[in-house]
This record gives structure tokens, sequence and C-alpha cells, in this order.
């Protein structure tokens, strides 16, 4: 099936829609309300409205888009949004573009063909009073038309928003016609989304595919294998509390982890 998409002639222009869905949750414990209301504010400085429209510019740049409109917005009392159109560029590199699986650049441009395309991006960060989790959501559309994927800016999307939990849905709807009149659902060739993430992120995480071939529907979820206590800790160190209080706070986080990475609540890890 590879060979047939690597030399498609077109009657017109490519109307292939394709998406990528790109959500991330990173975990953390503030017990007391002046821990959760300082984890708030370093949230919301980290990914405010300014840095989020940084990553999607950089994501417009890898996926070789012109930026058309850009709508942003931080909210109160927690959280922003990031809107841009996309279009094409039109320009003489554009026969750089290949649609073989592999990773993407971190970031490198590639040039391509858009029309009538967008990137967004949402946070939702949260914190809760009675068992001290705080957990970070943020939810990144890339929706493109022409010969382009938007998993192109997957490493990219990976590397900047370090998290403990990934999933990604990729999927391609529509139709392009060749010129002999038949039909195309899908213009490269594809069979997971990790196919397009470097091997270092393979190495760090456990990853699982849900994929519907026969409906161009793709799904990857990942979770950090390795765990310190340390990194999920805000205002203080796992060194200065006694070992049984480090116990259930790790179990707290990790319960928080698989629930999320399996989609169901769950019993306390013990």
């Amino acid at each position: 099936m590879a060979p047939l998409f690597n030399k498609i002639k077109l009657h017109g222009f490519n109307n292939l829609t394709k998406t990528l869905s790109f959500n991330i949750y990173d975990i953390c414990y503030a017990q007391t309300p002046e821990q959760r209301r300082e984890y708030i504010e370093y949230i919301d400085e980290e990914y405010n409205a300014e840095r989020l429209t940084h990553i999607l510019t950089e994501v417009a740049e890898i996926i070789g888009a012109n930026i058309l409109n850009v709508a942003r917005q931080d909210y109160e009392p927690q959280g922003a949004s990031v809107t841009m159109l996309i279009a094409e560029d039109d320009t003489e590199e554009r026969e750089q573009f290949t649609s073989t699986e592999e990773p993407g650049p971190l970031p490198e441009s590639l040039v391509c063909h858009l029309d009538k395309s967008h990137l967004t991006v949402h946070t939702y960060p949260e914190s809760h009073p009675e068992n001290g989790i705080s957990t970070f959501r943020a939810d990144i559309d890339v929706s493109t038309c022409g010969r382009v994927s938007p998993l192109r800016a997957l490493n990219y999307l990976i590397h900047s928003l370090e998290s403990d939990i990934v999933t990604m849905d990729y999927r391609v709807r529509g139709f392009t016609r060749s010129v002999d009149g038949g039909k195309h659902f899908i213009d490269h060739a594809i069979n997971s989304i990790q196919n397009f993430i470097a091997e270092d992120t393979k190495e760090r995480y456990h990853m699982i595919d849900v994929n519907i071939y026969q409906e161009n529907i793709f799904h990857t979820k990942m979770m950090l294998k390795n765990f310190d206590l340390d990194d999920y800790l805000f205002g203080g160190n796992a060194s200065d509390l006694p070992a049984k209080e480090q116990q259930q706070i790790a179990n707290r986080v990790k319960t928080e982890m698989l629930e999320i990475f399996y989609g169901k609540n769950m019993p306390d890890i013990e």
C-alpha cells in the first residue's frame, strides 16, 4: 500500500483533513492551601497565553504553515487558550515534504500545502483540597488540509510539554480524487502513531495503541515509566517527610496517573 501513496496524481486540491488531538497531564502533590495556590500560579506562569502562542508558532513553522490570525486569552482564576488560523505556504521548497513513517523534527522547517486549517490549545489546571493531588491538563489540536500530516509536529510537542501522561488521537477525514476519478481516503502509510515518536521518548514511556485502521483512526497513550517522588512534590522534598507519609503520597500520585491512563476510577494503591 505504501508505494501507492508516493506519487498520486490528483485532480485538483488535496481535500483530506488530518487532525491530531494531543492531550497532556502533569500531576503534583500540593497539600496546604498555600501550596495549592502556588501551584496554580506556577502553572499559569509556565503555560500562559504568551508561551502557548510561542509553542503553536513553532508548530506552524514545523509543518510549514502561514499564520493568518491569532486569538489568545488568559482566564481568571486560571487557564489559557490560543487559536490560530493557518494556510498554505506556497514556495519552491514544497518538494521537501515526505510522508514516510518516522519521527518529526525538534523543530525543523518543513514546507507543505495547507488550507482551511487551525491550531488550538486550552489549559485546565486544577487542585483537589482533600487528597493534595493537583493535575494540570492541556489539550492541543492540530488540524491540516493538504499533503502534510500534523504528526510532523508530534516530537516538538512532547518535548515542549514534558508530561506524566500523554494521549494522542490522529484521524484522517474526507477524500481526494486522483486524475482517473478514484477516491483516496488517506494519502500516506501509517499503522501507529508510535512510528512518529523519537526513540528517547519511547524508552521513557509505557505506550498502548488502540487503532481502527479501516476508519483511519489511530490512538496512542503514554505514561512515564520511572517514578521519583521528588518530581511530584510542590513546596518540599521527599527527604523532609516521614517514610510512611512518603509512601502514602506516592500511592496517591500513582493512583491518579493510573486512573488517567486507563480512564477509570481505581482503589487507592496500598
